[in-house]
């Protein structure tokens, strides 16, 4: 048995011992449960079809492949772990395009503050059995409550859905207020010009019909239907108020705070006065899972977080972490993970399920162990 293996079968004989039964779902998907998942991921598919037509891939991910086993199993809404290791498929334009990737799901745990915590504890255990440092540097943050932030402000829709978007992907303010260009440094003004006021039915459907005389079915994994909306929202920006600069500012504090979490609890809250928006229920979930996280023996002082730290997948809604090793800081997280209360909806659950689960990549955990020894 290669390190490799036997690296990944400490992890998950940990997982499992835990309460998370194995779960191992076909490496084959259907493409398009994954094209929401954010840019980042839809790039990366290694995509096949079928004599009719139907449009698989190669399992990039395991959080959404469970959540469907999960949604699939008749338990959907009651509480269930899984844990899981194998391949994952996703190019790489360096190194190799299969991985190994282990980790767990837990679904339905009305307890998320307590759901968070066990989660990241039993991560930071598996990766120690399976010879990581035990002083991994982790970083939090809370998707959540710049959600909350957005919502107080009272933006409009369109604006809080490019910013939240941006946010998600480490985009900076000022490149999510280029409304011309929407970041891409490509010029679409002629048909943002045609559709500024235009009857939104009327130019959905006429920006459809262009797109099917032209051929196109999808691009980059978006349906016609989804490239229609997304010039749609740009229209929109270009022909609404943009954001004001005192809301703007507001924003731009609250991404700059970091550091330890409960300092950072309190400069959060100083902003939310000041700001006079209502950030209290998330900030005392924050606080619980700050509690949660110390109950279960780890250091919450070590742990960083930085309100502007999010994971580059867009079902992320809530608490999020990475954790890297502190030998290699520019180097790819060992493991990371986060709560999905809303994806289950969006698999064809009747309404959010909570969520949260993480990943540890065996092969980066492989080299921590190497550097650890050495």
């Amino acid at each position: 048995m290669s390190v490799v293996d036997q690296r990944a079968e400490s992890v998950v004989a940990h997982l499992c011992a835990a309460g998370y039964r194995r779960c191992e779902p076909p490496i084959l998907q259907p493409a398009s449960i994954f094209f929401e998942s954010g840019e980042d991921l839809r790039g990366k598919l290694y995509l096949t079809s079928d004599v009719t037509g139907a449009e698989y891939c190669l399992r990039p991910e395991y959080t959404i492949p469970v959540s469907r086993h999960y949604l699939a199993s008749g338990r959907a809404g009651e509480a269930a772990g899984f844990s899981y290791c194998g391949p994952v498929f996703r190019f790489q334009e360096e190194g190799q395009s299969e991985f190994v990737q282990a980790g767990i799901e837990s679904f339905g745990r009305a307890d998320r503050e307590a759901a968070d915590a066990e989660i990241l504890a039993l991560t930071l255990e598996a990766t120690a059995k399976a010879g990581a440092p035990r002083d991994l540097a982790v970083e939090i943050g809370d998707t959540g409550l710049f959600s909350g932030l957005l919502g107080s402000l009272d933006l409009a829709p369109q604006w809080q859905r490019r910013i939240a978007r941006g946010h998600a992907h480490g985009k900076p303010i000022a490149a999510l207020l280029d409304e011309a260009t929407n970041g891409s440094g490509v010029d679409h003004s002629g048909v943002l010009a045609l559709l500024e006021g235009a009857d939104k039915t009327g130019a959905r459907a006429l920006v459809e019909d262009l797109l099917r005389i032209a051929g196109v079915t999808a691009v980059g994994g978006r349906t016609a239907a989804e490239i229609a909306d997304r010039f749609l929202e740009q229209a929109a920006l270009r022909s609404g108020a943009g954001v004001p600069a005192e809301k703007l500012a507001v924003i731009e504090r609250f991404l700059q705070i970091d550091g330890e979490p409960a300092p950072a609890s309190e400069a959060l809250r100083r902003l939310a006065t000041d700001a006079r928006v209502d950030l209290a229920a998330a900030l005392d979930r924050f606080d619980e899972r700050l509690r949660q996280i110390a109950a279960r023996g780890i250091d919450v002082a070590r742990l960083g977080f930085a309100a502007r730290f999010a994971r580059n997948l867009d079902y992320y809604s809530g608490f999020v972490f990475e954790a890297l090793d502190p030998a290699r800081p520019a180097e790819k997280p060992v493991a990371g993970g986060g709560r999905y209360d809303q994806l289950l909806r969006r698999l064809g659950a009747s309404a959010d399920i909570p969520a949260v689960g993480a990943a540890i990549w065996i092969d980066r955990l492989a080299s921590a162990a190497v550097g650890e020894a050495a």
